[in-house]
């Protein structure tokens, strides 16, 4: 948000007209604190549900962590390679988008089980990949 009087799109996607005294960044910093609370209460639901199911039981090495996640995106892969169609439990949503949720589940729940800072992690590297070069300078 700006207080140019232009309209503006904010991180929950509602278009609108600012003529406050906040500044863009001030405004910004208000989103980024609330994107991490929520991050944070949902990361601490699931990581909750995970040990009740009994994901927990026992201490988790972090390779086991990450192999969980690399399955799920590889499970959204196939849901693409087959037309992604809709998902079998939540049919709502194409295969893809619960597979890249169940990813984001996973990380949430590691991360917290870690004591982990995603969400600020996330809002730092977003802003990083603003100042890098076309394609990371890379040729792709």
């Amino acid at each position: 948000l700006s207080n140019s009087g232009k309209t503006n799109t904010n991180l929950r996607g509602i278009k609108t007209t600012s003529k406050n005294n906040m500044s863009q960044e001030t405004m910004q910093n208000i989103e980024h604190s609330i994107f991490v609370g929520a991050w944070n209460a949902v990361a601490s639901d699931v990581h909750e549900t995970a040990k009740s199911k009994g994901w927990w039981d026992s201490n988790r090495s972090d390779s086991e962590a990450v192999c969980h996640m690399h399955d799920e995106l590889s499970e959204a892969h196939e849901g693409m390679r087959n037309g992604n169609p809709p998902d079998d439990k939540v049919p709502e949503f194409s295969a893809a988008e619960a597979e890249y949720a169940d990813t984001i589940i996973r990380i949430m729940d590691h991360a917290k089980a870690r004591g982990w800072r995603v969400a600020e992690a996330l809002i730092a590297k977003a802003a990083f990949n603003k100042t890098r070069p076309y394609k990371h300078g890379k040729k792709f």
